[in-house]
């Protein structure tokens, strides 16, 4: 681990040669990713990318939440699951042609990967990001970013990730308060979870972009209802707090707290249940997983400290993974960012820091939930054997020894335990709300 990553960190990628080879690495990778779209049988099996196009093109005819796509999944017909706005961004699409759309969408993920690991390197070693050695281990590391599972299966399903971690990461960036609102404001409207980021505006005491993107994101819905009102009030009605239409809890796939409390309990553990004849919507495991996981947040956002954006920011996201019903593996695309900060953040000298990097780094590689899923009889069947019900818990356990371990690091930190600031970015501008 060690020596991986001081190739990745530039301590040997000084020279031309070595700048070459991070580059031909990473476009040997897209090649990859590419030839495999266009050539294997099953390569165009982007079945996200599917539901995006051929699901906006129903915006405002009716149908756009019984719209389903099943040519390659015939076990689970896949809807259109995320708001009206998203149909109204996605709906041009469909007057390209579908290769054309794969392909460039494709480049563009990978275009967006790159960006995010050159934002996160320069959040962490500032203007040292800009030299040689650092571009260089920019372009390694999004090379091997390509094949970690959330990114690999982000690619295989043309999901919508990497472009959505983008967004927020620029958004903590970015000292223009209402660049930060507006791309979170939009983010969240095409897809609900980056909604947690106003949590990271807020703990760093960003009034305006929270303000901001709550005010964009009212906007979206405001152009859904003159575009397509009867599908707006669908969507943020009966169907918002349905879980299972988005997919199976209990799958391997789904990395959540609830999912892997599910496999664990052999029943869905968010599942309504009775006290004294009264119903309770939500799920009595759950509901204290997420009181617990919660807890931890709050010490472990204390520990890192406001001075680290990027810190901060990794918390947040987490605990939105944690907490959100459904967190398939591919919506792990934060873990990148998380390496980073561990092997260069400024706790990287506090003991586990690497063990922790080289923990997220080797799962993902070999893609835990991946493997899983071939023991997995059906993606509908909760039950499975404590030692693969455990094993798939993979994420959320890693998540809840990370904080811990922030906790711990965190309680002699009264100076940050390296020679330089947490952040060595720009500084966030002063906000009009003060």
């Amino acid at each position: 681990m060690r020596a991986v990553t001081r190739l990745l960190a530039g301590t040997h990628l000084t020279g031309g040669n070595r700048g070459r080879l991070a580059i031909a690495a990473l476009a040997l990778s897209v090649l990859a990713r590419l030839l495999w779209m266009l050539l294997s049988p099953n390569g165009i099996n982007v079945v996200d990318l599917h539901v995006y196009v051929n699901g906006a093109h129903e915006l405002g005819t009716g149908h756009l939440y019984d719209f389903t796509y099943a040519d390659k999944t015939p076990d689970f017909p896949l809807p259109f699951t995320y708001p009206p706005f998203a149909a109204i961004v996605f709906y041009p699409l469909h007057w390209l042609p579908f290769t054309a759309v794969a392909v460039g969408w494709t480049l563009l993920t990978a275009a967006a990967l790159y960006a995010v690991v050159r934002i996160c390197l320069t959040m962490l070693v500032g203007e040292r990001a800009q030299t040689e050695s650092w571009r260089t281990a920019a372009v390694a590391w999004t090379a091997v970013g390509l094949w970690l599972e959330p990114v690999r299966t982000t690619l295989d399903y043309g999901q919508v990730n990497v472009f959505l971690v983008l967004a927020a990461i620029l958004a903590a960036y970015s000292s223009l308060w209402w660049l930060s609102g507006l791309l979170v404001g939009a983010a969240a409207g095409i897809k609900l979870t980056p909604a947690v980021t106003g949590l990271y505006f807020l703990t760093q005491r960003r009034w305006a972009s929270a303000v901001w993107a709550a005010a964009v994101f009212a906007g979206t819905v405001g152009v859904s209802l003159l575009i397509s009102p009867a599908e707006t009030r669908t969507y943020f009605g009966p169907l918002i707090g349905d879980a299972n239409r988005i997919g199976p809890v209990g799958s391997v796939w789904n990395q959540s707290l609830r999912g892997a409390l599910s496999r664990i309990l052999g029943r869905d553990a968010g599942a309504p249940w009775y006290l004294h004849g009264h119903r309770i919507p939500e799920g009595p495991w759950w509901l204290g997983g997420i009181a617990v996981v919660a807890v931890l947040a709050v010490f472990a956002w204390r520990a890192v400290g406001s001075d680290d954006r990027l810190g901060t920011l990794l918390v947040v996201q987490l605990f939105g993974l944690m907490v959100s019903p459904i967190s398939w593996s591919h919506h792990w695309v934060w873990l990148l960012p998380l390496i980073l900060w561990l092997l260069y953040g400024p706790l990287r000298a506090v003991r586990g820091a690497r063990l922790l990097a080289g923990y997220w780094l080797v799962t993902m590689l070999i893609g835990v939930p991946w493997v899983l899923s071939f023991a997995q009889p059906s993606i509908w069947t909760i039950p499975r054997p404590a030692v693969l019900a455990w094993l798939g818990a993979v994420d959320v356990i890693g998540v809840l020894v990370l904080f811990g371990w922030l906790i711990r690091a965190g309680r002699g930190r009264a100076v940050t335990p390296t020679d330089r600031p947490a952040d060595l970015s720009r500084e966030p501008a002063a906000h009009p709300a003060g």
